[in-house]
């Protein structure tokens, strides 16, 4: 990408690309499904190329798809572009705290350091025996479950695990949704994406003038959230206030960003800290538990990849066999099996940025404030990349250590598929989803065998756009293993 100045007749502009039909009023917005977005803009893309124009009534959005040009963009932030200011205001609009998410400029650089000394790897070494605990909660839950012979409603289950791991390592507060029918937290918080999504699409922004059924709920949710997120940083200063100890081997990650916020001479003002601490709530239980689901569906339609991870897991855990993270961290195949998912069902498979200046993109002219729509999965699913690439072949992340490993990924293609982003603004909590992800397999395989993972319908899932990707409703069923099985 060159953002050096250069003259209009030099590059090309906006009106010349390609673009699909439009329609009379409202450009191509009459044609986007706000559930299936993802879907018809990675359709137009395979029709149109690499580079092409979307009409917000008059205004023009670019769409790119090329893993490095996006790559380029991603690490011009945050100076060049940043997220559009629509997320920021829609947030601000439904009483939402900002956070790093939506963060810009000096703010962000202050607030990033505070999150980033929170997820340091000794940071999350730290709260290992807290995970291994929610994860045996998960255990007997769905023990529970495959010997009544009931089905589990999947992505319920999974926002629950990681609803109790974010609010107990992170805040250091047990909520135990788990092993409760108290789930209120999570019933509030999966109100939140489904109205930021809606809103985002909407023609008239109707609820400033009336509200719908599900607008109030959405206004209470907030409310209790709100309220929530205030108890959580009220009750760890006054941990931090009894024992003055802990703040130098903060026990949890809330702790740490208030040590952190005061270490930065009053940079970060107390609500700053509860935007963190909200952002970490729906990014920590919306994305994981969804790449959770994405990774079951895919592993149960392929019995030998299934058959292979089980296998993994089981002679590096025998039943009763507590998870250590050195061993964790060698599991080849899960690791593979995590990254081929990601690739295939992204929960966040595009990005739209706003320039902050004009800029040149590969010769195109971007005027300031244009919305640049950066589509991840085009190249991570393409053939150019990568053979079979529709195809569930965890293999080809592994190195080439027999004939079965071959993989069927090119030089250099690992940078294509980018789950968690990329440049200064790539996901922080990375290494913490990674951990959850691998917890939660590893006591499925080693303890259960997957019966089904389906819909209601009987069938495999769907995808629909939530603000991230997620599956249609799955259920699983499971049934127990024997100790010596």
């Amino acid at each position: 990408m060159n953002t050096a100045t250069a003259t209009a007749t030099a590059l090309r502009q906006l009106k010349d690309l390609p673009s699909p039909p439009a329609g009379l009023f409202g450009g191509n917005l009459m044609q986007i499904k706000p559930k299936q977005v993802h879907r018809i803009f990675e359709g137009w893309a395979r029709d149109l190329g690499p580079e092409f124009v979307v009409w917000f009534g008059k205004i023009p959005s670019l769409v790119l798809t090329d893993h490095e040009l996006i790559s380029k963009i991603l690490r011009e932030r945050p100076d060049d572009f940043a997220r559009t200011r629509r997320v920021s205001e829609l947030g601000r609009e439904m009483g939402l705290t900002p956070g790093l998410f939506s963060a810009e400029g000096e703010s962000w650089r202050v607030q990033r350091r505070m999150v980033m000394s929170a997820f340091s790897p000794n940071q999350i070494r730290a709260y290992f025996p807290s995970m291994l605990r929610v994860t045996e909660r998960m255990q007997r839950r769905w023990q529970r479950a495959a010997s009544q012979g009931t089905r589990i409603d999947l992505l319920d289950d999974l926002m629950r695990y990681t609803v109790d791991t974010i609010t107990g390592l992170a805040f250091g507060n047990d909520v135990n949704t788990i092993e409760s029918d108290d789930d209120i937290i999570q019933q509030h918080l999966n109100t939140v994406f489904p109205a930021m999504a809606r809103r985002a699409f909407s023609v008239v922004p109707y609820w400033r003038w009336f509200k719908l059924p599900a607008d109030r709920q959405l206004d209470r949710s907030i409310v209790e959230i709100n309220k929530a997120i205030d108890g959580f940083i009220a009750q760890a200063r006054q941990r931090l206030a009894q024992d003055p100890a802990r703040r130098e081997a903060p026990p949890n990650l809330l702790e740490a960003f208030i040590v952190s916020a005061e270490q930065e001479g009053g940079k970060i003002s107390d609500l700053e800290i509860r935007g963190n601490v909200l952002t970490m709530l729906l990014a920590g239980e919306d994305t994981t538990a969804n790449s959770m689901a994405w990774m079951l569906s895919l592993l149960k339609s392929h019995p030998e990849q299934l058959a292979r991870l089980q296998r993994e897991v089981r002679e590096a855990f025998p039943p009763g066999q507590a998870p250590t993270m050195d061993v964790l961290n060698r599991l080849e195949f899960m690791d593979a099996c995590i990254h081929e998912t990601m690739r295939l069902k992204p929960v966040a498979p595009f990005l739209a940025v706003q320039a902050l200046r004009e800029v040149s993109i590969n010769q195109i002219r971007v005027p300031r404030d244009t919305i640049v729509w950066t589509l991840f999965r085009h190249d991570a699913t393409s053939e150019r990349y990568f053979e079979q690439a529709e195809r569930f072949e965890p293999q080809r992340w592994m190195s080439p250590g027999d004939e079965a490993d071959k993989g069927g990924v090119r030089p250099n293609a690992k940078g294509i598929a980018m789950p968690f982003g990329s440049g200064p603004r790539i996901c922080p909590g990375r290494y913490l989803a990674l951990l959850e992800i691998k917890l939660c397999m590893v006591m499925l395989m080693r303890d259960f065998d997957i019966l089904s993972v389906l819909t209601d319908s009987g069938g495999e899932a769907g995808e629909r756009m939530s603000f991230t990707m997620v599956p249609d409703a799955l259920y699983m069923t499971l049934a127990s293993r024997t100790p010596s099985a």
